[in-house]
């Protein structure tokens, strides 16, 4: 039912939204309690979207690869997935709170900025943890 690609993907984006946005919730004047309040209420969330985003992620790779696989290339792959994948259940989320529609527009306005530098961070350190989470290589004797 698991496999290693799904822990990793799970494992990557729950450690990230804590870290990353307990840091950015601290800087934005959240107390701590707040912060540590809205990253555990994150885990569901990052639970059921992790692996839909890690083979999303792969596909639009897949497909962009067209362009190039190099840094840039990656970059731009790595950002347009963040954005393209998360923007959507951030707009969901929080029009669920009651969020008008201009509001809503606002804040994933807002959003995206944040996306763009995290997009491709966020690429690498889910690679790094795929690379974590899969079996050593054993050498023929």
């Amino acid at each position: 039912m698991f496999n290693r690609d799904m822990l990793a993907d799970t494992f990557a984006m729950i450690t990230w939204g804590i870290v990353v946005g307990m840091c950015v919730e601290l800087l934005a004047g959240l107390s701590f309690e707040q912060s540590l309040q809205s990253r555990l209420l994150s885990i569901p969330v990052n639970l059921v979207t992790a692996r839909p985003y890690g083979l999303y992620r792969d596909w639009l790779i897949g497909r962009g690869q067209v362009i190039g696989t190099g840094f840039f290339q990656m970059v731009l792959l790595d950002v347009l997935a963040f954005i393209s994948f998360q923007i959507p259940l951030y707009a969901g989320t929080v029009f669920l709170t009651g969020a008008g529609v201009e509001q809503v527009i606002v804040a994933c306005t807002g959003q995206v900025g944040a996306m763009i530098i995290m997009g491709r961070p966020y690429g690498m350190y889910l690679q790094l943890c795929r690379n974590w989470f899969r079996p050593a290589t054993v050498a023929a004797v």
